[in-house]
């Protein structure tokens, strides 16, 4: 005779357990969107095999680049001898989430601009856009609290201190903007808060290292850009929501 309770607790664990395999399946796919995050408005800026959604600043897409398309990653080569240039997304967001993971090589340096401005009187996206620091915690100017990752780069310390994973691990970042007003977030902390239109912003900018570049972080839109620098990075599930 089958024991009813014994059959229908099987059933439960087997039901159970066929959900949760199919979450970890449905989350451990990189550089797709779930079925929750496409309900939701999630788009994807990197599909996992092309440079499309993406350009070299101020360049053609057939430039020559350090960025390529590595084991689904975007991987920026620091053995490359193309000539550096960022990588900046082809269109421009005002109002908007954006989440991407990323990885440095050992010392590693880089970092992610907002409200880039991309035109051919503007040299460089730092000229424009203020910077979300991506920094290994192995890199020398980690005992400099205004450079970690997570950081408004040099401008302001971590909110919250958060150390990277390790170099194998992936970390996880967003940077959320309305109306001007930025949140930086890094592996589920927030590390940086600051309004664009406000005159504290205004009077950083005046006091600091990129007071010569008249378009500097006068913008509450423009491009999102990753940094070509001299070690290698990775970035990949790139997403982003609009609000």
């Amino acid at each position: 005779m089958i024991n009813l309770n014994l059959f229908k607790k099987i059933t439960l664990w087997v039901f159970l357990g066929c959900i949760l395999l199919s979450c970890q399946n449905e989350k451990s796919s990189p550089n797709t969107l779930t079925e929750e995050e496409q309900r939701n408005g999630w788009q994807l800026l990197f599909d996992g095999s092309t440079l499309n959604n993406w350009h070299t600043y101020n360049n053609s897409k057939n430039a020559p680049t350090a960025w390529i398309v590595k084991n689904g990653t975007i991987y920026c080569d620091p053995n490359s001898e193309s000539q550096k240039y960022d990588l900046v997304s082809d269109k421009a967001y005002k109002n908007y989430e954006f989440k991407f993971e990323w990885k440095l090589e050992k010392e590693g340096n880089s970092g992610v601009f907002v409200n880039v401005q991309e035109r051919p009187d503007i040299n460089a996206t730092y000229h424009s856009g203020p910077e979300y620091q991506l920094l290994a915690d192995s890199h020398p100017d980690f005992d400099k609290p205004l450079k970690r990752s997570g950081c408004l780069y040099t401008f302001l310390p971590q909110q919250n201190f958060v150390n990277i994973k390790t170099q194998d691990d992936w970390n996880e970042s967003s940077i959320v903007q309305k109306d001007g007003k930025i949140t930086f977030f890094l592996n589920g902390k927030i590390t940086a808060e600051m309004d664009f239109n406000s005159a504290k912003w205004k009077d950083l900018v005046k006091h600091s290292n990129f007071k010569d570049y008249p378009e500097f972080g006068k913008h509450i839109n423009g491009k999102l850009a990753l940094q070509d620098w001299s070690r290698g990075v990775s970035f990949r599930n790139l997403k982003i929501k609009l609000l």
